[in-house]
């Protein structure tokens, strides 16, 4: 039987469990299953990896995808330039990582750029954002992060101005807020400056839209969520996990 699953704290919420496991069904994939193993530390990853001996592959979520990196034997280039991993294959003993985050939201990102997107705020800073930043890097995107606490070249969220939003006409939401069941919370920008020239996109995909978006679609603004990003990427980590 081989085994593979989701790591993460909570896991209340997982796209990937109902993803893979309606996926085996529809491609008559047998004797495979995936499950969910919420941990709440990293370091609990070894002691997982020895009560489940069927492990192929994991999948890996917040708050995990910086910090399981020192469990891994082998990590891919594009991982190792973002410092996070999202996608663990298992080879006998042996842990390789990658992150399949950034070619989700590279291909679910690309159809909609326009000439006015140079220029993005990255609201958030934790695993999924170091996804977003590497391929903001491979298209010539220039970025801010903003952020709750103070870091170098970062933007606090109290201090984001309308002019921030005029210069920066892609934003892009890696945080969890508005994500599901607290879905009237949204990030605190100046909404009001939005435009129909600005592109937001939610790397939440439940609910299908949420207040952030909500918002930038009153605007007029073009708006995206992460469901696409999450097929991608979910597709992509059963590449790795099935290439030996």
């Amino acid at each position: 039987m081989k085994q593979y699953g989701l790591i993460g704290y909570p896991l209340s919420h997982s796209f990937s469990k109902k993803y893979f496991t309606e996926k085996f069904e529809r491609e008559h994939i047998e004797d495979t299953t995936y499950h969910l193993f919420p941990i709440e530390k990293a370091d609990e990853l070894p002691t997982l990896l020895q009560a489940q001996p069927d492990l192929c592959g994991l999948n890996v979520t917040v708050p995990h995808k910086m910090n399981v990196l020192q469990y891994l034997d082998w990590i891919a280039d594009d991982a190792k330039n973002a410092g996070a991993v999202n996608c663990i294959r298992i080879s006998g003993t042996k842990l390789e990582g990658f992150n399949t985050d950034i070619y989700g939201f590279e291909n679910s990102l690309k159809p909609l750029l326009k000439p006015q997107y140079s220029e993005a705020l990255i609201l958030g800073d934790g695993g999924a954002a170091q996804a977003v930043k590497c391929v903001l890097d491979k298209l010539g995107i220039a970025f801010k992060s903003v952020t709750r606490k103070a870091a170098q070249r970062h933007i606090l969220f109290s201090e984001l101005t309308s002019a921030h939003i005029n210069q920066y006409k892609l934003i892009i939401n890696t945080t969890p807020i508005g994500m599901s069941p607290k879905v009237d919370d949204c990030p605190t920008i100046p909404y009001e400056a939005i435009t129909d020239e600005h592109l937001l996109y939610d790397l939440i995909y439940n609910p299908e839209e949420t207040l952030f978006l909500a918002k930038g679609k009153e605007k007029g603004a073009m708006i995206k969520n992460g469901y696409e990003m999450l097929v991608l990427q979910a597709e992509r980590s059963w590449e790795i996990w099935n290439s030996r």
